[in-house]
C-alpha cells in the first residue's frame, strides 16, 4: 500500500479513552493519511469485524487495514480476540499490532503464538509514542505490502 495514495483504516481496540486520545494525536503527528476507529472491548471489536449492529455501515466503519489491539479489555480480552481473528479465514489477513503496557514475557510469547504481527509496549511519554508511530507509518505503509480489501 502506498501511504501517499491511500488512507489507512486503523481500528483500535482499547478500553482506556486516554490511551486512545494519545494514539489519535500521535498518529496525526506521524502524517499518516488515516481514519481511526475505536472500540472499547473485544466483543465490540468482533462486532465491528463481523458487521454487526451498530457497525453495519461500511462507509462509516470501513474494513480495517490494520488493528491496534490492547490485551487487557473487558468482556473479551485482546488475547481471545486475537485468537478468534487469526483463526477466521477472511479476518486472519488483517495485520494486528498489540499495543500494551505489559512487558510480560508470557504475554508476548502467547501473542506471537496466536499470530500477532507485532507487539509494541506502550511508552510512558508522548514523544516516544510519536516516534513509534512514525516508524509504524514507515514500516506498515511504506515498506511492506498489505493485502488489498
Amino acid at each position: 500500500m502506498d501511504a501517499l495514495n491511500k488512507i489507512a483504516n486503523i481500528l483500535m481496540a482499547d478500553d482506556d479513552d486516554d490511551d486512545f486520545l494519545l494514539v489519535k494525536t500521535a498518529l496525526k503527528a506521524s502524517d499518516l493519511p488515516h481514519t481511526l476507529h475505536h472500540v472499547c472491548d473485544g466483543e465490540k471489536l468482533m462486532d465491528y469485524l463481523f458487521r454487526k449492529e451498530p457497525f453495519t455501515d461500511t462507509k462509516q466503519y470501513p474494513f480495517p487495514t490494520i488493528i491496534l489491539l490492547d490485551l487487557n479489555m473487558p468482556k473479551k480480552d485482546g488475547r481471545e480476540a486475537l485468537a478468534e481473528i487469526k483463526s477466521h479465514e477472511e479476518l486472519c489477513r488483517i495485520p494486528i499490532v498489540v499495543l500494551s503496557t505489559s512487558n510480560n514475557k508470557d504475554d508476548i510469547f502467547k501473542c506471537y503464538k496466536l499470530g500477532v504481527n507485532s507487539y509494541i509496549r506502550k511508552p510512558t511519554d508522548y514523544k516516544h509514542l510519536v516516534s513509534i508511530f512514525q516508524a509504524f507509518k514507515q514500516y506498515w505503509f511504506e515498506v511492506v505490502e498489505l493485502p488489498e480489501d
